[in-house]
Formats: structure tokens, C-alpha cells, sequence
């Protein structure tokens, strides 16, 4: 028998867990899954839908309880297309999507309400640390499942550095993230003027944009750092830089990590939830305390100094997306729980 899955989400235009749900969607169906997905609808979602031939149906996701239009999208759907099990993607997501003939299944990517998710059969988290958080918070351990994301690799040279006005031959930086202070740029800001000749590039979007730039202007940084706003060719930017920085105070996953790993990049890291699960210190990352300004830009120049160091943390890092982190292996573990909780099978 085919295996019938549908994907929901809400959520914002751009941000990690909106990202994923399309990466998953899409990688379900190239793995021969029948796949559909009913979605708050961006352009950007929808042309990435139509050329990977997901079919897909518009919601608005309205904040409940005002919203009734979206679970009678969604049911009038699952009607029609019979889901072996529906995979929700954020919270709203969870919150919308209403039970039916199928296995609910959450996905968690963060420390969410559990109420959220309480009319789901199933929950899918992707750090052991979330599945201790929903199981301490009362939803039954047998019903919870651990599958980490996969890196996004796309087929892309790197990104020309005179695009964004940065000398072919600096040493770069790059950090992925929205500007908010819980990803903790402000730091990294700090760091960089502590390591000369250092350029960084800074890809994302969010409310604290502007005090990001006014504070590397008072650090005397600005004319090497960049603000590339929010970014869908990841690759393209890993492939151009030296070097990746995740300084986040907070961060319950870290897909930057595995992104790194997978691009052949070095990595210094925050020593937050999701980083300090994945990576592992002077193996495949160098790893700082939080909110450590110092220990941030020793290990920069750790790294930018030493290509041995370099190569190391590229090489581990690389075995690590081989064994645990590729698209294979993580979309099989997806199917195989699909395959386990589907109707009848359960």
C-alpha cells in the first residue's frame, strides 16, 4: 500500500521551521511518498510547491478561535486526498489542523505550548532535550518520536563577494539567523571588532535590524560588515565564506550546524541547547559559552589561523552528515514513523 502523507503549516513568510516544512514536504515526495500540503500560502512556498509537484491548498491560519475557514480547508481536503497520517508544522499548525480518519502527528522544532498540540495522536520532535520537555509536560513518552532536520544543500557556486562589496581575498564570516536577540548578533558584532581584518556577513531578517547596525557603527565595524537581509541561497553564502558563526543565546535545534557540516565549513558555536546536542568541542566545532564575547573571538581566530584546525572540524563534521544528518537518513526515519503510526498499523 502507498503511503498518503499531508503537511500543514502556518507560520511566518520566512524563519526555520517555515523553511523546514517545505524542505521536508518536498523531500518526502522526492523519496516517492504521495504528498500534499495544505499551508498559509508566500509566493515563495507556493513556486517552490508547483516546480517540485507538490499539490497544495490555501488556508489563511488565522489566530483561533476566530478563524473557522482553516480546519474546514483542511478537512474538506483530507477528504479528498484520504492522509495515511498529517505532519503539522508550528503551533498554529498544530492548533488548526483538526483529527480526522488519519494519525495527527506535531512537530515540534522549539519549546511550544503543549496545548497546541493536544488534539495530536503523535508528537515529532527534533532534540532529545524537546522530547524531554513534551514528555515532562505530560504527552506519553511512547507516543513521542526523535528526528532531527537534514541540511538543505543547493545546487549553487558560491555567491561572488564583490556582490556584496567584500574583498575576494578577506577572511569571512558568516551567520544565519533573524536578528533578534536571542540568536545573540550583538555578540558576535563584539567579537569581530576583537579580530582584525575579519569581514562577516550576516543573512536575516527581524525586529532588531536596526540597533545591529547602529551598534557596528559604534564599534567601528561597519565598513566589513554586511547586512544581507533575508536569504534563500544559503549555499550560495556557505560556499563563499571561511568561516560560520552561531552565537545564539537561545537555540532548542541549530540546523546552521549541520548546514555548516554539510557545506565544508568550520563552525564556532554558542554553546546553546541545540549546538552544544549536535556538535561536539574541538571534533567537528569550536564551541563558546554564551554570551562570551572573549571566548567568541578566541575560537574565531582559532580557526582562521590554523588550517589544520580548519580541516579537522570540516572533516569530522562531514562523517557526522554522512551517519546521522543526511536527507536519506533522516526522510527514512520520517517514512518509518509514518509507516508505524498510520491507521491500522498503530
Amino acid at each position: 500500500m502507498s503511503l498518503r502523507v499531508m503537511t500543514t503549516a502556518a507560520g511566518a513568510e520566512f524563519g526555520g521551521s517555515e523553511t523546514f516544512f517545505v524542505s521536508l514536504t518536498l523531500a518526502l515526495k522526492r523519496a516517492g511518498v504521495d504528498v500534499h500540503a495544505a499551508m498559509k500560502a508566500f509566493p515563495i512556498r507556493e513556486e517552490a510547491f508547483r516546480t517540485g509537484g507538490v499539490p497544495y491548498v490555501s488556508a489563511p491560519f488565522f489566530y483561533p478561535p476566530l478563524d473557522f475557514w482553516t480546519p474546514h480547508v483542511i478537512r474538506k481536503h483530507a477528504r479528498e486526498f484520504r492522509p495515511d497520517c498529517v505532519l503539522a508544522f508550528t503551533g498554529r499548525g498544530g492548533h488548526m489542523t483538526p483529527p480526522g480518519d488519519y494519525a495527527l502527528i506535531g512537530r515540534l522544532g522549539g519549546y511550544y505550548r503543549l496545548e497546541y498540540y493536544k488534539r495530536c495522536n503523535y508528537l515529532v520532535c527534533i532534540t532529545p532535550d524537546l522530547v524531554r520537555h513534551v514528555v515532562e509536560g505530560g504527552f506519553p513518552k511512547e507516543r513521542v518520536f526523535f528526528i532531527p532536520n537534514f541540511p538543505v544543500i543547493q545546487d549553487a557556486p558560491a555567491i561572488d563577494r564583490a556582490t556584496f562589496d567584500t574583498p575576494k581575498d578577506a577572511k569571512l564570516a558568516l551567520a544565519l539567523g533573524r536578528l533578534h536577540k536571542a540568536k545573540a548578533l550583538d555578540v558576535l558584532l563584539k567579537a569581530t571588532a576583537k579580530v582584525p581584518d575579519l569581514w562577516l556577513w550576516i543573512a536575516g531578517e527581524g525586529p532588531d535590524r536596526e540597533e545591529l547596525v547602529q551598534l557596528s557603527k559604534d564599534l567601528g565595524i561597519h565598513n566589513r560588515v554586511r547586512f544581507l537581509g533575508w536569504r534563500t541561497d544559503r549555499s550560495a553564502l556557505l560556499r563563499a565564506s571561511d568561516l560560520c558563526v552561531f552565537p545564539s543565546r537561545y537555540e532548542p535545534n541549530g540546523t546552521v550546524v549541520v548546514e555548516a557540516w554539510a557545506h565544508g565549513i568550520p563552525l564556532v558555536t554558542a554553546a546553546s541547547a541545540g549546538p552544544a546536542w549536535i556538535a561536539r568541542d574541538n571534533d567537528d566545532a569550536l564551541i563558546a559559552p554564551i554570551d562570551d564575547v572573549d571566548g567568541l573571538a578566541e575560537r574565531m581566530r582559532a580557526v582562521l589561523s590554523s588550517k589544520e584546525l580548519a580541516a579537522k572540524l570540516i572533516a569530522n563534521g562531514h562523517k557526522r552528515i554522512e551517519q546521522e544528518f543526511s536527507e536519506n537518513a533522516v526522510v527514512g526515519q520520517y517514512i518509518k514513523m509514518f509507516e508505524t503510526v498510520r491507521p491500522g498499523k498503530a
